[in-house]
């Protein structure tokens, strides 16, 4: 797959909102998760191989760098917004990536209504945001646990002390 074929699952909400209901309208169930993805790595990978497996399309919300900035702290995020858009994007099991600016996807996850939210295990599911939007319609709220020892705060951690 080139490079053009990865940009083309980066799209603006409204796109992915259409694409969310052509698959819906051809019996498809779509999967919603979102994150930072800052450095992505093993934990991330099986994470969101996971939630694909909770559908047949996996829609992500990737936080903008600003986004991560207010969220992680002004030394992140490491990867650039279109960096980790584009690796994300060439993830086959990921089919739709959409940047958005604020702390929380609530406001996407109205516009795309997804069938189905996941999020890490270390959320309680009527805790996640998006649950009611997502359970109003008859979708369903899971989470997955995430894989032990595999973090982005560790990998930037152990550069650090290596470094010094």
């Amino acid at each position: 797959m080139a490079l053009i074929s990865f940009k083309s699952k980066i799209v603006e909400a409204a796109k992915a909102a259409e694409m969310v209901q052509q698959w819906q309208g051809e019996h498809e169930r779509v999967v919603f998760t979102n994150g930072c993805f800052d450095i992505l790595h093993r934990g991330h990978v099986e994470y969101l191989a996971k939630a694909a497996e909770k559908g047949s399309r996996l829609l992500l919300g990737l936080n903008t760098d600003s986004s991560v900035r207010r969220i992680k702290g002004p030394t992140r995020p490491i990867v650039d917004q279109e960096s980790r858009a584009i690796v994300l994007a060439a993830l086959g099991f990921v089919d739709l990536i959409v940047l958005f600016d604020e702390d929380t996807p609530y406001e996407l996850i109205k516009t795309v209504q997804p069938d189905v939210l996941v999020k890490g295990a270390d959320y309680k599911v009527e805790d996640i945001v998006g649950y009611d939007i997502v359970c109003e319609r008859g979708g369903s709220v899971e989470t997955i646990s995430f894989v032990d020892g595999f973090s982005t705060t560790q990998i930037i951690d152990k550069i650090a002390h290596e470094l010094k």
